[in-house]
């Protein structure tokens, strides 16, 4: 079966297996600290696992998320300049956009350009929202930044854009990151283009711990998952039986992190990349990080970064802000 004709999927192999392998050996040789690059979290099996997380009563980020968009997203189209484009960088489904495209194909056709570095995960987008009535889309697998820059380039004369980042993805770079990546984007963008930007927000320890391991088990699975990925795409033999998740809470950084720890020491060869290591009893990798913000400091955030922020919504049930910031 073929995409509508509404949908158009640009595609190439945007994640290279010399490039997948070169990161995991540069992440696994970090002295002091191993890490893999939480980006490699989302192949076709962690992308499914996530969509489950995001069911799980105990991880109210994406409910809080989606809550605020349908709310507000009238609201939020009302201040965007018409006509606008829409790009959405790490789009997953694109469940939560529907609210916005919805508000935004009242007042004019709109052309969507999800973003991911996940085909399997734009195809479920289509699945999403291929029907939608006054929606074209495009979408580009693509790094945020490779494909938001081909997605500028289809800018016509007078139109603005609007630059979607949703699932709080910001959280995962360190602060200093967060702010080269938010510039970044801002050199790609024009004066008075938008930035919608959703942010988690500090909450109590205890919230945190069971959002990131569930009891039911599902978060684990997706955290080992990265290393059942590199069994299957590298040639690795992590024996995932020997590896537990581990969460941590970083008072200082007001972080999550994600860590798979090993539980006996061993030595792990990963054919595809010509790698061989060992893990001592207790050591662990780092897989992802989530930082978690105040509301001002998100203000601020935008303004060191180039933009203005013209309003902020906070969920009150999980403390969680949706940011539209405008470029300047």
């Amino acid at each position: 079966m073929g995409f509508p004709q509404r949908f158009a999927f640009a595609t190439r192999a945007s994640r290279p297996v010399s490039e997948f392998a070169s990161d995991v050996v540069i992440g696994l040789n970090t002295p002091g600290q191993k890490e893999l690059p939480s980006k490699y979290l989302y192949d076709e099996v962690g992308s499914a696992l996530f969509d489950v997380i995001c069911l799980l009563p105990e991880y109210g980020l994406s409910r809080a998320g989606a809550r605020l968009l349908q709310r507000h997203s009238p609201e939020i189209v009302e201040r965007l300049p018409i006509p606008v484009m829409v790009a959405e960088l790490g789009s997953g489904s694109g469940q939560k956009t529907r609210w916005l495209l919805e508000a935004l194909s009242r007042r004019q056709r709109v052309n969507y350009y999800p973003i991911d570095i996940s085909g399997s995960a734009l195809f479920r987008c289509q699945q999403e929202l291929g029907q939608m009535d006054m929606v074209s889309i495009v979408g580009f697998e693509r790094a945020y930044l490779d494909g938001l820059q081909e997605v500028a380039a289809r800018r016509r004369d007078g139109q603005r854009m609007l630059v979607l980042f949703l699932g709080s993805t910001i959280g995962n770079f360190d602060r200093p990151a967060g702010d080269q990546f938010l510039r970044e984007v801002r050199a790609i963008l024009e004066k008075d283009d938008a930035l919608l930007l959703a942010t988690d927000l500090e909450k109590s320890v205890p919230m945190l711990r069971v959002a990131y391991d569930d009891p039911s088990g599902v978060t684990a699975a997706f955290n080992k998952n990265l290393l059942a990925r590199i069994n299957r795409e590298l040639d690795g033999d992590f024996d995932l039986a020997r590896f537990e998740h581990v969460v941590r809470y970083d008072e200082a950084e007001r972080r999550v992190e994600m860590h798979l720890r090993s539980t006996a020491w061993q030595n792990v060869t990963i054919r595809g990349a010509g790698f061989r290591f060992h893990l001592r009893e207790g050591e662990t990798i780092w897989t992802e990080s989530s930082h978690k913000y105040n509301p001002q400091e998100v203000i601020h955030m935008g303004e060191r970064t180039g933009y203005h922020c013209a309003d902020q919504w906070v969920d009150p049930e999980w403390p969680f802000a949706q940011n539209l910031f405008f470029a300047v």
